[in-house]
This record gives structure tokens, C-alpha cells and sequence, in this order.
């Protein structure tokens, strides 16, 4: 089986700050790096490292052929990714000594996919397989309807949290993954509780207090997250939604998916950086947690 991504592809710029800047303050960072990071390339490289195959579908500018090099580095198939004139989207990371971050983005090539780019990857898939997105590429209501009429498992990663563009994949989704402040927006913007919402499956994540799995055949189930002392928290959803799927895409039962992608966001959350620093397969099974 496969994973289909249409994803967002950034430079990541990480300043390490002594506090989040508030309103107004200047802020001296005391140290910066650069590395592949979106959510979408962190998906990508978060299931790829759990042995998925993943299609990535998405787009850089000029300036950004190292991104997708990096991507196919890391065991993504990268066939797919176009080259625009718009420049690479980058983000600027600025992380505590918590380890809490706050994020500026800049969309750039990430909004320059179009219909025959994802019809093009789509067109490859066959029924059964996985197709997931987020809120950082333009063409996801396209996309999903085009997934699911292919025969494939729609999955929505709902960050950037915008309740409209959840409105648009909604009625194409079979999984729905958001963490608690975005289910919180997402049920007092539509007035409907998650039960309510005609999905087959919700997995919500909690931070510290673990996830809650959803589903319209099994009911609801908690899941206790695991003790670690975070250094920085960036990237943690992503590989956790990446993980989750390449568990679903090798035939695991939700639980075990949930389980395998809890010990994938432990291990992330003790390490700075995004993508360039997602645990593989090998590291979680080496260094199992509680």
C-alpha cells in the first residue's frame, strides 16, 4: 500500500529565545538553525521513517530543489513535487527554554499546486490506499473528493486550525486528526459535538494528557501520553499524525496505530529541530518508552 501526501514544504528557521516574544518586545534569539520542516514534509518523513512508501504531492521554488532532495534523502517518493516560480515556504520558529514554540509561516510555493499536479499523483494510487493533507497547500477540497472517489482512505490533519476549509473535507473524510484547542474551535464554530460530526474515525490530541480516539463503530477511547521531558515541542503533532497513518497503511488496528505514533511524538518532543530529526522505526523499537 501507499501513502499519498499533498502537503506543505518549508524552510524552517529555529531561533532558540529565553521566553515567546510578547507584544511589542524585542527579543535577542541565542542561537539559530535552518532544516526541512511543514507539516506536510513532517508527515512525509515521519511515515516514511516508520517504513511507509510515501508520495508526496506538493511544490517548491527555485530556491528550494535542497528541500526536495532532502525529502527523497529520507525515503520519500518526491516524483511528484513541482518546481514554481513563487518562492519556498519557510517558517520562522521561535522556541523557550520549555521547549513551547510559536510559529510565523509563509505560504509561498506551498499555494501554487494545482489540479493537474494532484490529479497527476492521484492518478497512480489505487483503492485502499492512504491519502492525507493539512491546511497549508491550496487544493484540498479537490484532492479529498478526488481520493475518495479513487477508492482511498481520506485523512485530514486539521492545522493550520480554519474551520471553513475543514467545512469543504469534511463530508470526504474517514479519519480526522486535530489536537484539543482545535477541536474546541472546530465544534463551537459548527455547533455540533465531534460524535455528532459523520466521520469514521477522530483521534484528538491532548499534549501531556495523551489522545482520545473516536469512532463511530468502537466508541471512545483514551490514551495516556507518555512521561518525557520536552525540549521542544515542534513538529510532535505532525510526527504523531505521520506515524498514525503509516500504522493504519501496514494493516494495524487503530489502537496499535495510536500506540506506535504516541511513542514516535515522546521521542520527537526530546529533540530540537522538525523534520531533520523524526525518530525512525528502528529508534522507537530500541527505545521503547513507559
Amino acid at each position: 500500500m501507499a501513502i499519498y501526501n499533498l502537503g506543505s514544504i518549508n524552510a524552517d528557521n529555529v531561533y532558540r529565545v529565553p521566553h515567546l516574544v510578547a507584544p511589542g518586545e524585542t527579543l535577542a534569539a541565542t542561537a539559530l538553525t535552518r532544516g526541512l520542516g511543514g507539516k506536510g514534509a513532517n508527515m512525509s518523513v515521519a511515515a516514511a521513517r516508520a517504513a511507509a512508501r510515501v508520495v508526496h504531492i506538493g511544490a517548491v521554488g527555485s530556491d528550494g530543489r535542497w528541500a526536495s532532495d532532502r525529502l527523497m534523502e529520507y525515503g520519500v517518493d518526491t516524483r511528484h513535487i513541482a518546481q514554481v516560480s513563487a518562492p519556498t515556504g519557510h517558517a520562522n520558529i521561535c522556541v523557550d527554554a520549555a521547549g513551547e514554540n510559536a510559529i510565523v509561516l509563509f505560504a509561498g510555493a506551498n499555494h501554487a499546486v494545482d489540479d493537474g499536479m494532484i490529479g497527476a499523483a492521484l492518478a497512480e494510487a489505487s483503492a485502499g490506499d492512504i491519502f492525507v493533507t493539512q491546511n497549508e497547500t491550496n487544493g484540498q477540497p479537490y484532492a479529498a473528493q478526488t481520493a475518495q472517489g479513487l477508492g482511498l482512505r481520506v485523512v485530514y490533519a486539521a492545522a493550520p486550525f480554519d474551520a471553513g476549509a475543514v467545512r469543504t473535507v469534511l463530508p470526504f473524510l474517514d479519519l480526522l486528526v486535530l489536537n484539543e484547542v482545535e477541536a474546541a474551535q472546530l465544534t463551537a464554530e459548527t455547533g455540533s459535538n465531534l460524535d455528532e460530526m459523520a466521520v469514521a474515525d477522530i483521534v484528538v490530541t491532548m499534549g501531556a494528557k495523551g489522545c482520545r480516539w473516536m469512532s463511530q463503530d468502537a466508541g471512545v477511547q483514551d490514551f495516556p501520553a507518555l512521561e518525557v521531558t520536552p525540549v521542544d515541542t515542534t513538529g510532535a503533532g505532525d510526527t504523531f499524525t505521520g506515524y498514525l497513518i503509516a500504522g493504519l497503511d501496514r494493516g494495524m488496528p487503530m489502537a496499535q496505530a495510536i500506540d506506535l505514533a504516541t511513542q514516535a511524538a515522546a521521542l520527537m518532543v526530546t529533540r530540537v529541530g522538525t523534520a531533520d530529526v523524526i525518530p525512525d522505526l528502528k529508534e522507537i523499537q530500541d527505545q521503547r518508552l513507559g
